[in-house]
């Protein structure tokens, strides 16, 4: 019998003799869908020029103290569009210099970074939590409970969203941060229950929500477990995407005079204020504008990195 000793390897040979590359790939394990899209996010440039923007915002938001010592709601009228911005003092209550009563437009700016994110991300949990209930609901139980929620949501999303949510606002005297939210949440549901509803319909199709039934799983078990983790990303997309768009809506309502109500401090609110004198001091009018345009454009750029990542298709 020939001796094949000298040509056959066994297989600890074999692994020791294959490149160093294959041998990673093989022992690698598969991701999940969250950590796949994770890995995804981490080589994305755009998320993390959105995500510096939106911690510095949170930073500004959460301790704007850390960014100016001057009181926002303290006006000299003596400073009545007198001080033009001095972009070399850095941080000084004149940096952006001072609107129409006299108050510090650098403070309020600072200062109405809080109220803006609380409402866009106050707003964005209240629907992500009814509109995702909802549509997790019509989505899995169909029959009766999908075509009463159905046709909620369609009356619901018939009416303007901007024009119904002024309704809202205008039935309360005192427009806190609370009101705004509950009143931008009342109709602004309606889209995310739809995602929802369509992608928990698709994942209840799924083999292994077939074989969890096939075992016996409760229908808890079902719905937290197997469906929702698995139907939840394009809901987060969409979520993520409408933040931005819930603080422009807050800003568009205050502009309005239906929003935030004094003495709160809104971009909105002092928009509003500096487009009355835009030829004389433009520069009343660009720092907060400039500063919502820069908070929106901040959560529709994660929106978008957070959708290229989920979405295999996009990739």
């Amino acid at each position: 019998m020939p001796d094949t000793s000298s040509t056959t390897l066994t297989a600890t040979e074999e692994t020791a003799a294959a490149p160093a590359d294959v041998v990673k790939t093989e022992q690698r394990k598969p991701r999940s869908l969250w950590g796949d899209a994770w890995f995804e996010l981490r080589h994305r440039p755009m998320f993390w020029v959105s995500a510096i923007l939106l911690v510095i915002l949170l930073l500004i938001a959460a301790f704007p103290g850390l960014f100016t010592s001057a009181d926002p709601t303290k006006g000299d009228l003596t400073n009545h569009f007198l001080s033009k911005p001095e972009l070399t003092h850095f941080f000084q209550p004149d940096w952006f210099g001072y609107d129409g009563q006299g108050r510090s437009i650098y403070a309020r700016v600072i200062h109405g970074t809080r109220n803006s994110i609380l409402v866009g991300v106050g707003v964005t949990a209240a629907v992500t939590f009814l509109g995702g209930l909802l549509g997790m609901l019509a989505g899995y139980f169909g029959g009766l409970i999908d075509s009463v929620i159905s046709r909620l949501t369609d009356i619901f999303f018939g009416i303007p969203f901007l024009l119904g949510t002024m309704v809202v606002l205008n039935a309360f005297t005192d427009r806190k941060v609370y009101v705004v939210v509950l009143a931008l949440t009342f109709l602004g549901w309606t889209s995310i229950a739809r995602v929802t509803r369509s992608s928990v319909i698709t994942a209840k199709q799924a083999d292994y929500v077939t074989a969890a039934r096939a075992l016996g799983a409760s229908t808890t078990r079902m719905l937290f477990r197997h469906v929702m983790p698995n139907a939840l990303a394009p809901t987060i997309v969409v979520a993520t995407i409408a933040l931005g768009g819930y603080i422009s809506a807050e800003a568009t309502l205050s502009y309005l005079g239906l929003g935030l109500s004094e003495p709160a401090i809104s971009w909105g609110i002092d928009i509003s204020e500096a487009s009355k004198a835009i030829r004389d001091n433009p520069h009343a009018l660009m720092f907060p504008a400039g500063m919502l345009t820069l908070t929106v454009f901040a959560f529709i750029m994660l929106g978008d990195a957070v959708r290229d990542a989920l979405d295999p298709k996009l990739r």
